[in-house]
């Protein structure tokens, strides 16, 4: 989503056509019956499961109008385990009329998601484009700044507990000098419209992310990345709410991966915030463009606080620049070599080769090692009506393989699991088991694995699942 980092007659990620009069419902809770849905295969396989075995995610930008493609679904849902709506949650878009809201569809990508397991970053609250023709009528400060107030308000109220991180303020600075982009915010709000957008977003929704989204920022030296560097450290001094700094990450053969783009990620991380990779694409082929992703992959995964990577799209076909096909997925949804090189990157970083360890050779005193396993649940979001668990993590902490393992857990009164991922699942009352398919049943000692389910609750109910305990056999 930028503007001067296209080379010329580049195009803005807009996708023509026009909005679907529909409405797509999202997944109804299944009540004692358990469905397990296919997710992410194991982390050897697809980019999402290999991302995730790192405490990462990998995902796309996704346009509501190609999810009745089975092809783009497939590769989808198979491949990534987050998704971003490219325009579906920008101004325009859902406010096209002054306190006119319409959802129908960011709900459809939404629903998608929470179907297959994903998470879902919003994109995007404050823009200078994208912007429907009435608020060039606001012609106050105080007009704007009631507006982008009732606008972030009313979009997270919408998505509350759905979302797990907000591009909340998007490019709002320029290239070259690092100055404040001359937009209609900086203009008539002045510097403070950022700041007090960050604060809006939060009240709004206090367990989102809340991210600050650019694109040529990935130049540590730069003066742009500078600039924004700058005022994320003021951010964090002053307790502004601010989690995470987005490098959209557009890369061509005039502007390709910083030699210290590493660098980069570390300076912001340092700050105490998270760097997500938010809209990566890089123009080119073979064997170049592979070399390209991989410096990205690696860099990331060399900064702890780099949680995930998402790519601008699933397939050159319906690239914003697919005349440079920048995407890991050529237009016939085939699995490019820069494919090949982000999953080796992945899971070289991810799947150490072990080194054998001698098996002792037994003697009539000595004790056989213990099949065990333990388990950690992680709740990663909830709402009014329910709630996400994921990661839950199977960890064999015997001394021996097992070939199979299963947690329980006790659901509290009134919740049902309305889908799951990476497991198998039956329920007995409030009792849920949980075994491992045939592609994570098995664990080397030490080794682990991770599944996840979504979650109905009665609304204002906080209660969470608990009891987790593993055995192994």
């Amino acid at each position: 989503m930028i503007d001067k980092a296209v080379p010329p007659g580049g195009h803005r990620k807009r996708q023509p056509g026009a909005r679907s009069a529909f409405v797509v419902g999202l997944v109804a809770a299944l009540g004692a019956g358990l469905l397990a849905l296919s997710g992410p295969a194991d982390a050897a396989s697809t980019l999402g499961a290999s991302a995730e075995a790192r405490g990462r995610h990998f995902g796309a930008a996704v346009a509501a109008a190609h999810l009745g493609e089975a092809d783009y679904t497939t590769v989808l849902n198979r491949e990534f385990d987050m998704v971003t709506p490219e325009n579906e949650m920008k101004w325009d878009a859902v406010e096209p009329a002054r306190g006119s809201f319409t959802y129908v569809q960011g709900d459809r990508i939404v629903a998608s998601a929470r179907e297959h397991g994903q998470r879902v970053r919003g994109h995007t609250l404050v823009w200078h484009s994208g912007l429907p023709q009435y608020m060039s009528t606001l012609t106050s400060a105080d007009e704007l700044r009631a507006a982008m107030n009732d606008h972030i308000t009313g979009v997270m109220n919408h998505y509350k507990g759905q979302i797990y991180a907000w591009d909340v303020v998007n490019e709002a600075f320029l290239d070259g000098s690092g100055a404040r982009r001359d937009s209609m915010f900086q203009r008539r709000i002045g510097d403070g419209f950022i700041e007090e957008a960050f604060r809006t977003a939060r009240a709004a929704d206090p367990d989102a992310k809340l991210c600050y989204n650019d694109y040529n920022i990935d130049d540590a030296d730069a003066a742009k990345t500078r600039a924004v560097y700058a005022m994320v450290q003021d951010f964090t001094a002053r307790g502004v709410p601010i989690d995470c700094v987005g490098l959209q990450s557009h890369f061509n053969g005039q502007a390709p991966v910083p030699g210290n783009y590493q660098r980069t990620i570390e300076r912001f991380a340092a700050l105490g915030v998270d760097v997500q990779i938010t809209e990566l694409d890089i123009e080119g082929s073979g064997g170049a463009q592979a070399d390209g992703y991989r410096k990205v992959v690696n860099a990331c995964l060399a900064v702890p606080r780099c949680t995930g990577i998402t790519v601008w799209g699933v397939t050159d076909k319906y690239s914003w620049r697919a005349g440079g096909t920048p995407l890991l997925f050529d237009g016939a949804y085939g699995k490019k070599p820069a494919y090949d090189a982000v999953l080796a990157a992945l899971n070289d970083a991810t799947t150490p080769t072990p080194t054998p360890t001698p098996t002792p050779t037994p003697t009539p005193s000595s004790t056989p090692p213990t099949a065990a396993c333990g388990v950690s649940a992680t709740t990663s979001g909830q709402w009014g009506g329910g709630y996400i668990v994921r990661p839950v993590t199977v960890t064999n902490t015997g001394g021996s393989p097992i070939t199979r393992w299963t947690v329980t857990f006790t659901l509290p009164a009134g919740h049902a699991v309305t889908s799951s991922w990476n497991v198998s699942l039956t329920t007995a009352g409030r009792t849920v088991t949980a075994r491992g398919t045939a592609r994570n049943s098995s664990l080397a000692p030490g080794a682990a694995t991770t599944f996840g389910f979504w979650s109905s609750r009665p609304n204002g109910d906080p209660s969470l699942p608990s009891g987790y305990t593993c055995t192994a056999g």
